[in-house]
């Protein structure tokens, strides 16, 4: 796993952070609308979403005095391909199982 995977991985790993990136996840979204339902401070958000930020999973910018944030997609990218190489490795590894069981003499 690439130090950026496990970045992504340590930013998900928390529920509030989650639930921000869900949220987000629907479309831009202001801080005070995001920390409203988490029943969080602003200043709580804002920790959370500087990690997310560092993790390349969410982008923020500040309009007048109101900061909104949205999803950057790509962010999650790396935790796709982990996902892809893993299920690649299992797969390959069943179907060796597989074929050591058919070449067992039938009891």
């Amino acid at each position: 796993m690439t130090p950026a995977t496990a970045a992504l991985f340590d930013a998900l790993g928390d529920p509030t952070r989650r639930a921000i990136v869900s949220r987000i996840a629907r479309g831009p979204v202001s801080v005070s609308a995001l920390a409203t339902p988490l029943g969080i401070s602003l200043t709580a958000v804002g920790q959370h979403l500087r990690l997310l930020e560092k993790a390349g999973l969410v982008l923020s910018e500040k309009q007048g005095r109101t900061r909104s944030c949205a999803l950057r997609p790509e962010g999650l990218r790396a935790v796709e391909q982990w996902a892809q190489a893993c299920r690649k490795e299992w797969e390959a590894r069943l179907d060796r199982l597989g074929d050591l069981l058919d070449a067992l003499p039938d009891a």
